[in-house]
């Protein structure tokens, strides 16, 4: 059926809606994403390889919060408002502009982080005023058309302001890099505290699977730099050296990594759990943010393997390896966290998995340390998240799955 996009009342999508998928626009919003992923990347990936890696690691994280907030913030309210007439899709274009202004940014954020004299977040923060005037004016009209959700509407819109207003102050605060920081870390939180707040006075109807659905595209936008990034930085070098044996093993190991840590993502149902257990949102939302946080790293971890294959990096073969083993470590024991959570129990196999998944980083870092190629050390790592894969496949699916129906069938 084809129809206008005529303005419709924002009361609600239903929670328990069959059915339920991103839509369209949705999906055309998370395109402004690559792009910040992307560029956060690569700026990560060029500070690691010139040896300042205090100031990549630091930028890095502010700088992926910045982009996963914006994303989260969007995403929560269309889960519960999303009215996809006219008006609701202006708005969404001007936060896909905020998006890309944002992106724009972050290259000169992390290049004063580098220089350490003060945070240039002028162009970020612009792009925050941009998404948030959308925001706060859908929240507002969200309030008015949805009485019986209206005081959560109105505490979103007005956390979202007065937070606001403190990112804008911090454009004019030339203060060193240390305070300016630490004032960052105030605002997050209360970012943070705003949705907790605004949910626990009324809350708004937000579809779990839906939200399970939207974070998992995520989460494959995320996992696309690897390949995507990871190509692109080889394609100079194939086009200089020609198919080196390092440069076939590095472009076998990214793509291989990429496909074991998106097989480990989606090793849990997620949507059942949130479907049944609504209060375990926060944890799930929050954590999420590290998750994307370590995708993002493992890509800028392969961009700094490129940049070794081709003599340009001051990282040697361990720094190289640890730059793609930790962020994936820390990956995969955070799907583990998110898990663990949602059930609320801990299986004896999980553990073992885990020192496993270990096992094998450490491996990778010990070959590097003797002597091994930095591209069959990568291939090492390769196996970290296919450990969790065939523990899973093997006996895993039973204990997950016995454990998430208790954890959906326990009312407590």
């Amino acid at each position: 059926m084809v129809r206008a996009h005529r303005l419709r009342r924002m009361t609600g999508r239903d929670p328990h809606e069959q059915h339920r998928v991103a839509t369209p626009l949705e999906l055309l919003f998370d395109l402004t994403f690559v792009i910040a992923f992307g560029i956060a990347a690569s700026e990560f990936s060029h500070l690691l390889v010139i040896g300042h890696v205090g100031a990549g690691l630091t930028a890095f994280l502010f700088a992926t919060f910045a982009v996963c907030w914006a994303w989260i913030n969007f995403t929560w309210f269309a889960s519960a408002y999303d009215t996809d007439d006219w008006i609701y899709r202006l708005m969404t274009m001007m936060q896909m502009v905020g998006v890309l202004i944002l992106a724009l940014g972050l290259p000169p954020f992390f290049a004063s982080i580098e220089h350490g004299e003060h945070v240039d977040n002028t162009v970020l923060a612009a792009g925050y005023v941009v998404m948030r005037i959308a925001l706060v004016g859908q929240w507002l009209r969200a309030a008015h058309q949805d009485p019986e959700h209206r005081a959560s509407c109105l505490t979103y819109a007005t956390v979202v302001s007065a937070v606001q207003v403190g990112w804008i102050g911090t454009i004019f605060v030339h203060a060193p890099v240390v305070i300016s920081l630490a004032i960052w870390v105030l605002l997050a939180c209360a970012e943070m505290f705003g949705p907790w707040l605004a949910e626990n006075r009324g809350g708004t109807p937000w579809h779990a699977h839906h939200i399970a659905e939207r974070y998992s595209l995520l989460a494959i936008i995320a996992l696309g730099e690897g390949v995507v990034g990871t190509v692109a930085s080889l394609n100079a070098i194939v086009s200089e050296h020609g198919w080196t044996t390092d440069a076939i093993l590095l472009v076998i190991a990214g793509t291989g990594l990429t496909f074991g840590m998106w097989w480990v993502y989606f090793v849990v149902p997620t949507a059942d759990l949130l479907h049944a257990r609504r209060e375990a949102s926060f944890p799930f939302g929050y954590v999420h943010m590290a998750v994307f946080a370590a995708i993002v790293a493992t890509g800028a971890g392969l961009h700094t393997a490129a940049y070794y294959v081709e003599g340009q990096s001051e990282l040697g073969v361990m720094g190289t390896v640890f730059a793609v083993a930790v962020p994936v470590g820390v990956y995969i024991a955070l799907i583990y966290l998110i898990y663990g959570m949602l059930v609320r129990s801990w299986d004896v196999l999980h553990l073992w998995l885990l020192v496993l998944t270990a096992a094998v980083l450490v491996i990778a870092v010990l070959l590097a340390w003797v002597g091994v190629s930095m591209a069959l050390c990568l291939l090492v790592v390769t196996l970290a998240p296919a450990v969790t894969v065939v523990g899973f496949e093997v006996a895993g699916h039973q204990h997950a799955q016995a454990a998430i129906g208790r954890r959906i069938a326990d009312k407590s």
